[in-house]
């Protein structure tokens, strides 16, 4: 018999312990070719050409974060698909097959289940490309023409792609067998992961998983006005080495300590289950670790979705606070353009107010603006009366100023605190900030800072002071109309030699902002990547186990146990197991939620309590899965 039929009839035979492997990895296909659809699609050119940049751009990430999780989980997925075989393997050796060819066969084996699930993925991926574009817009609220059939590129693009990383596992298995000897194909099986060799050695994980996660933590909440992205990235990397630390030691020794009380471990059949899984943890802790680690990104994935849709919203709300602003030295526009927007739609809103223009040379902060304004505390806090707005800020000092910005999508000067602004040689003092759209989308073009009267008077010498008029319309419909009424007054004052007029319109129809609900719709596809991903993984490692604990369990019944008794405890072990991962990854987006929320100066707490619930939610089905597939493997 040839060893590509011999790899065939093994396929078919164990085709149901692959069927985890093959679905688990057609998802991961199945969604990227639908991201690789997109890419190839022009559904998105209806938006504009710097919205579609931005949109492909975001899709090119996401693809390549997708890339990056497909390359590490085959790799895990071979790697525990081999390390299973092994003893099979080394039967074949006593048969008089050849390492060569044993690895030969396991090659095809193994391609045989990646074509399997790159069949599966493109196939339902083609079929759900519409759909999957369909559900992208509707979360985005985009009124865009769906491509139900996608073109052959992406389908290439994917395969390609799956096919190269499959092929490097493959072969990476092949000399793996090719290279072991007989005693290490036999006794594979029963190779453990050694986490402890003696107390110390899990006192040492023990102490440095909980610091180095407590000082992954604690950069994730750090303020600071330079080097945020390299705290996040430092925070990332801890984190993760904390959490494999942490499931490698703490939480061994806490099991450990559970098997040692044995006046507790003898009641309520916990015999049962605590020693089991101090075993299990003892061997599949690296598999856990990168579970919680997996589950921390969608958590933050579907957190950052949910933040990134009520940042848009905020923002919208903001530039839409005025509809039409004009800017002149003359102090008596308002009556003229009241009246001509009165009579094309209604006014709703309607304020004046001055500001003073100055030369960037003369302030020294640490921003990036080009576009300085002082604004006077009595004037703004009269502007607010008249549009309706909050104005919660006491009069500033003589050294004090309060800075009057925009909402930004993220910011990476978290530190808002005690920051000094030079004012032609004179230092003061940010004592507050804040986003309240007072002079709308101005705010977005000119840094303001606002102080007391008497100073605003001493500075006017600096620059120019121009007036503001800010107006919403009533009618939004009306928007041309308006439009072009303000228009022929400005054309009009610049024909009569007058001081010229800037005007400023915000249409209540633009789409330039777009790209972000896109942002925030992918981040939800993001977690359930992440979610399906960390459960395929978790249900794939316990369902594995349960062919090795059949026999055990079987040993179990024969000593008098209870079947229902038995499957009790199996329930609880894996309860206490996905409860403990978790757990872990609960407390871990407290602190990756939280600093995401300093960055968008928002509080993102009820958004992680939320995502948290979503998560737990999913996670329980999981683990109803993982049950009912463990009983039946083990024979229960």
């Amino acid at each position: 018999m040839s060893m590509t039929k011999l790899a065939f009839l093994n396929f078919k035979r164990s085709f149901k312990n692959h069927l985890s492997l093959i679905v688990s990895q057609a998802f991961t296909i199945l969604v990227l070719f639908n991201f690789q659809a997109i890419l190839s699609s022009d559904a998105f050119a209806v938006l504009g050409t710097r919205n579609k940049a931005y949109i492909d751009l975001l899709v090119q990430m996401v693809s390549f974060v997708l890339g990056c999780f497909m390359f590490f989980f085959i790799w895990y997925s071979t790697n525990v698909f081999l390390t299973s075989r092994k003893k099979e393997i080394g039967v074949y050796i006593f048969m008089g097959l050849s390492n060569e060819q044993i690895g030969k066969m396991y090659l095809t084996e193994t391609l045989l289940t990646g074509l399997s699930a790159l069949a599966l993925g493109l196939g339902f991926g083609f079929l759900s490309a519409g759909l999957f574009q369909m559900l992208l817009f509707a979360l985005s609220r985009l009124e865009v023409e769906v491509l139900f059939l996608p073109g052959p590129k992406p389908m290439l693009t994917t395969a390609l792609l799956y096919l190269a990383v499959d092929l490097l596992f493959a072969v990476k298995g092949y000399m793996d067998i090719a290279r072991s000897s007989v005693l290490s194909l036999l006794f594979a099986a029963r190779q453990k992961e050694h986490l402890w060799q003696s107390q110390i050695l899990l006192w040492i994980r023990t102490i440095f998983g909980t610091g180095i996660l407590a000082f992954g933590y604690g950069l994730a909440l750090k303020e600071a006005r330079q080097g945020v992205m390299a705290n996040a990235l430092a925070a990332v990397v801890l984190v993760t080495a904390g959490v494999y630390l942490l499931f490698g030691g703490a939480i061994p020794m806490a099991l450990k300590g559970a098997a040692a009380d044995k006046e507790r471990l003898y009641q309520k059949q916990r015999v049962l289950w605590v020693n089991s899984m101090l075993f299990r943890m003892r061997k599949n802790y690296r598999t856990y670790a990168i579970v919680c680690v997996l589950l921390l990104c969608s958590v933050t994935a579907l957190a950052t979705g949910f933040a990134m849709k009520g940042r848009y919203e905020t923002i919208i709300h903001f530039e839409n606070t005025y509809t039409f602003q004009l800017l002149s030295q003359r102090t008596d526009l308002d009556e003229n353009a009241r009246m001509l927007i009165q009579e094309e739609s209604g006014l709703r809103v309607g304020t004046q107010m001055p500001i003073l223009s100055v030369d960037p040379s003369l302030i020294q902060d640490d921003s990036f603006y080009s576009h300085y304004a002082i604004l006077s505390y009595p004037h703004l806090m009269r502007l607010a009366k008249e549009a309706g707005l909050a104005f919660p800020f006491e009069e500033p000092a003589d050294d004090e100023v309060i800075q009057v910005g925009h909402p930004t999508l993220l910011s990476l000067i978290t530190d808002q605190s005690q920051r000094k602004v030079r004012i032609n040689g004179q230092t003061f003092r940010q004592v507050a900030s804040s986003t309240i759209p007072y002079l709308g989308y101005l705010q977005e073009r000119m840094h303001f800072y606002v102080v007391n009267g008497p100073v605003y008077e001493s500075l006017l010498p600096l620059g120019q002071e121009i007036c503001t008029y800010n107006y919403q319309i009533e009618d939004l419909g009306r928007f041309p109309q308006v439009r072009d009424r303000l228009d022929g007054l400005v054309h009009s004052q610049e024909a009569q030699g007058l001081p010229p007029i800037a005007r400023v319109a915000i249409d209540p129809a633009s789409n330039e902002l777009d790209w972000i609900k896109v942002l925030y719709s992918l981040c939800l596809f993001m977690f359930m990547v992440f979610i399906l991903a960390s459960g395929s993984i978790l249900f794939m490692k316990m369902y594995n186990d349960a062919f090795e604990e059949k026999e055990r369990c079987q040993i179990i019944l024969k000593m008098g146990f209870d079947r229902t008794l038995l499957k009790r405890s199996i329930a609880m072990e894996l309860g206490v197991t996905y409860g403990l991962i978790f757990l872990v990854m609960q407390i871990s987006s407290f602190f990756s939620v939280g600093a995401l929320g300093k960055m968008m100066f928002t509080d993102l707490t009820l958004v992680d309590l939320i995502s948290s619930a979503v998560v737990l939610g999913i996670l329980g089905l999981w683990y109803l899965l993982s049950v009912w597939a463990y009983g039946k493997n083990a024979g229960l």
